[in-house]
């Protein structure tokens, strides 16, 4: 269990909206006391979306070739070859 200030609530409640977030509970202290209780909602949780690997993808297609500036530049070349007026 996490332990906020009132002052937290008031200058960071970002940082306590996260904890709830994440499933924590939350302490409210004013002068040292306890004197309430934060807890999230138990609701409906919106299903995490997980980001794509890029870099795996990356590696699948590619694998560990690396192209010379040569070869980068001619790709740039033949795809920019159509766009000229």
């Amino acid at each position: 269990m996490k332990t906020a200030t009132v002052r937290d609530l008031r200058n960071n409640f970002s940082r306590l909206e996260a904890w709830l977030r994440d499933g924590e509970e939350v302490c409210i202290e004013k002068r040292g006391e306890p004197f309430a209780m934060l807890t999230a909602l138990r609701g409906k949780r919106a299903a995490k979306v997980k980001n794509p690997d890029f870099a795996a993808r990356q590696k699948a297609i590619w694998g560990d070739r690396v192209f010379s500036d040569a070869e980068v530049q001619a790709m740039r070349a033949a795809e920019l070859e159509g766009e000229e007026g």
